[in-house]
């Protein structure tokens, strides 16, 4: 209650100059009216299911979850809500066809979330990850709508920073109707920090519930024998070094698809390869490996089908400040990926598949040279490796399924 009465003061005082550095400042400035609660068009008749994901790792770690909700709970409307600019392009284009509603999520401050509350109706809130938010807590208690958190983790460095204000986010967290968290560590640090422990449960992780579609796929044709390396999402600087070490372990029998992130690169990435002398095709022409060292995949919707068809992979975005990309699209397939150093965007990813050999982070290219070599010349470690990524998806599927069962409850107490 007082932070409600501070932080609506503040609000008042801060409003006129956070509206004009928004007139300068692109980021602030996005959905700023519909953030305040406003510009959200009439009421709706009937009640909704409330979905957030600040940005794109989250909407997309929601998005079977939401599809699934959509076909279980057809009597509610589906409001999908984001923090960031980049979130709303990835919900629109991802789920126009499944949610009724898309904005933004409201500022955490009582004028704002109970204007957003009359617009919206909400049945129930589901914040993904660890987003403690106090007067989204305070006002969803006060109007008894079920607050729940899912996917949830907490960072070793997080959970520092929140241990040492544990009396502070204690009241928050209690005013979360349930917390559902991707492990046993994230449990216990949540609980440690005021979280109730009747009401937090491990639930797995959301982005492990992904469906193998090889619909309408043509696999590249391949000689007996022969091992294909994917390199996935290559980014600017990446396609140098994964020639280097193409040519570094290369034998009559080892083939490469390169994949470059940005279709606009394609053209360049295949004069790079040819300049080596090796021979090099592309997908679009038809090109295979039957007669070919190399083929580049310049077609657009097909990288996540082609990694059925490779023995290992590497993951790009991660020799540069990208952040990498996703590796399950490999590993759901049973093929082990490879990694640069910098995996922030897919940390929490990494941080499962990298305790089995599913997943490996090399730091440079000596590295990459050297877990590449270990996986085409020792087979019971490569045959470990692809066992693992099995192991890693057994263990963590059903999040989804998890939190529909939660939802029943919950929406019929």
């Amino acid at each position: 209650m007082i932070y409600s009465i501070i932080s609506t003061i503040l609000f008042i005082i801060i409003l006129p100059f956070w509206y004009l550095i928004s007139l300068f400042n692109s980021k602030l400035g996005y959905g700023f009216k519909q953030k305040l609660g406003f510009g959200l068009g009439k009421p709706f008749d009937k009640k909704s299911i409330v979905f957030y994901g600040v940005s794109v790792g989250e909407i997309l770690a929601l998005q079977k979850l939401i599809k699934d909700t959509k076909q279980q709970f057809q009597d509610y409307n589906i409001v999908v809500t984001t923090g960031t600019k980049t979130g709303q392009e990835t919900a629109k284009q991802k789920l126009a066809d499944t949610a009724d509603y898309i904005t933004y999520f409201p500022f955490d401050f009582p004028f704002c979330i109970n204007n957003f509350f009359k617009k919206v109706n909400p049945a129930v809130i589901i914040v993904a990850e660890t987003e403690l938010w106090p007067n989204i807590g305070y006002c969803s208690k006060k109007h008894n709508i079920p607050l729940i958190i899912v996917n949830g983790r907490m960072s070793d460095r997080t959970y520092g920073s929140y241990k040492k204000l544990s009396l502070f986010f204690k009241p928050v967290l209690k005013k979360y109707t349930k917390i559902l968290t991707q492990s046993e560590s994230d449990n216990n640090k949540l609980i440690s920090i005021g979280a109730n422990p009747d009401t937090t449960k491990i639930m797995g992780n959301l982005k492990f519930d992904i469906d193998v579609n090889l619909e309408n796929f043509s696999p590249i044709n391949k000689n007996p024998g022969d091992r294909i390396i994917i390199a996935g999402s290559t980014h600017t600087g990446e396609d140098e070094i994964i020639l280097t070490v193409f040519n570094k372990i290369r034998n009559e029998n080892i083939k490469l698809l390169v994949a470059p992130r940005h279709p606009e690169r394609n053209d360049s990435v295949y004069d790079l390869f040819r300049q080596t002398g090796l021979k090099v095709g592309r997908r679009s022409s038809g090109d295979d490996f039957t007669n070919h060292d190399i083929i580049i995949l310049d077609t657009l919707g097909e990288l996540g089908k082609m990694y059925s068809i490779c023995d290992f992979a590497f993951i790009g975005g991660s020799f540069n400040k990208t952040g990498g990309h996703n590796p399950l699209e490999s590993v759901i397939f049973n093929k082990p990926v490879i990694s640069g150093p910098n995996i922030q965007n897919f940390k929490d990813i990494y941080a499962i598949i990298t305790r089995t050999d599913a997943g490996v982070i090399v730091k440079d290219e000596a590295e990459l040279i050297e877990q590449m070599q270990k996986l085409i010349e020792n087979q019971e470690y490569y045959k470990k490796a692809c066992d693992d990524c099995k192991f890693v998806f057994d263990q963590n599927r059903g999040a989804t399924q998890y939190v529909i069962n939660e939802l029943k409850t919950l929406i019929n107490m």
